[in-house]
Formats: C-alpha cells, sequence, structure tokens
C-alpha cells in the first residue's frame, strides 16, 4: 500500500473517532483521576467497535445502506442523550455515595456497549463504501480505523480527567450536556438540517 493511500484512511480513522474521542473527554471529565486500565478499556471498546462496524458494513452491501441509513441516527441520539442525562441527574445528586458508585459503572461493561455503538453506528456506511469503492482492503481499513480510534479514546479519557479531577460536578455537568449535544449533531447531520 502506497504513502498517499494509507494518509487517506488513516485521516478517515480521524474523522470516525471525533464522537468516540469526544465521549471518552466526557467519561475522563466524571471519573477524575484515570488508571491506565481505564484508558486501555476506553481505547478498546471504542477501537474495537470502529474496526468492526466497518467490517460489518463491508459484508452487508450496498442494499443494507439505505435500510441503516434510515435510522442509525435516531439509536445514535437516543442512546447518547439517555446516557447524557444520566450524568447530568448524577451531576445534581450530591450524594457522595451514589458518586462512587457512578464511578465503578463508568467502565461496565453494559455502559461501555452503549457507547461503543452509539459512537461507531456510522461506520458501517464507511463500511459499505469501502466494499463498493474497492480502493483498499476492508483487514487494512478496519486495522487503521480501530488503531487510530484506540489511541484517540485513551487520550481523550486522560484530558478529560485532567480537567474533571479539578472540576468536579461542572465537569460532569458539562459532560453531560456534551453527549447530548454530539447525539443532537449525528441526528440534525442525517435528517440533513446541519
Amino acid at each position: 500500500m502506497d504513502f498517499a493511500l494509507f494518509l487517506e484512511i488513516l485521516l478517515l480513522g480521524v474523522g470516525l473517532s471525533a464522537d468516540a474521542f469526544a465521549v471518552s473527554i466526557c467519561k475522563g471529565l466524571a471519573v477524575g483521576k484515570v488508571k491506565p486500565k481505564q484508558m486501555i478499556i476506553v481505547g478498546l471498546w471504542f477501537g474495537g467497535f470502529q474496526a468492526l462496524m466497518p467490517t460489518i458494513g463491508y459484508y452487508l452491501g450496498q442494499y443494507a445502506l439505505e435500510f441503516i441509513e434510515s435510522f442509525d441516527h435516531w439509536i445514535a441520539f437516543v442512546l447518547l442523550a439517555l446516557i447524557g442525562a444520566n450524568m447530568i441527574r448524577e451531576a445534581f445528586s450530591g450524594d457522595e455515595e451514589a458518586e462512587d458508585v457512578g464511578k465503578d459503572n463508568l467502565f461496565a461493561a453494559k455502559e461501555m456497549f452503549v457507547l461503543a455503538v452509539a459512537t461507531s453506528i456510522d461506520a458501517l456506511a464507511v463500511g459499505i463504501a469501502i466494499a463498493m469503492a474497492q480502493d483498499y482492503s476492508i483487514g487494512t481499513a478496519a486495522s487503521v480505523i480501530g488503531v487510530t480510534t484506540f489511541i484517540l479514546s485513551a487520550i481523550g479519557l486522560k484530558i478529560g480527567a485532567v480537567f474533571g479531577d479539578k472540576y468536579k460536578k461542572p465537569s460532569e455537568l458539562a459532560g453531560g450536556v456534551i453527549l447530548i449535544l454530539i447525539g443532537l449533531k449525528i441526528l440534525l447531520e442525517h435528517i440533513g438540517i446541519i
């Protein structure tokens, strides 16, 4: 593979990882001090799904594109809005014990699965586009996209943690609002308003 093609895939990976990066920052805002294990967990979930979704899209083929595009933005919006609303509720609860339990749940498989799916749904369409264009293999594209997202998500978690440790409640509130806004952005882009 030549350098220009690799650069194209890398830029695609950076673009696809933008939502995962932003969500990782939000998680970092909520968690405060972050551990390397948590950075790896976030990176694996987001990077893994960003690699998996284009692969699934690649094999779904052109007919599935119309079906997926008709509702993917609604799924992403609802999932991110629910999680964002929960973060806002926790910011206003003022219950320290609930806050500690909430931090434990930030990296639970159920929550990470929902966030990983919500931030990677658009990658299904990218996989279909790769199948139609056939400029490069899906294995190479999925690997580069996944690794790029892994790195950016881990960095995002750390960035969020630096700010979240200093400004706990406002950071959690801001994180919830940002998640809702990301979901709204995805919805409005697909409807054609943005």
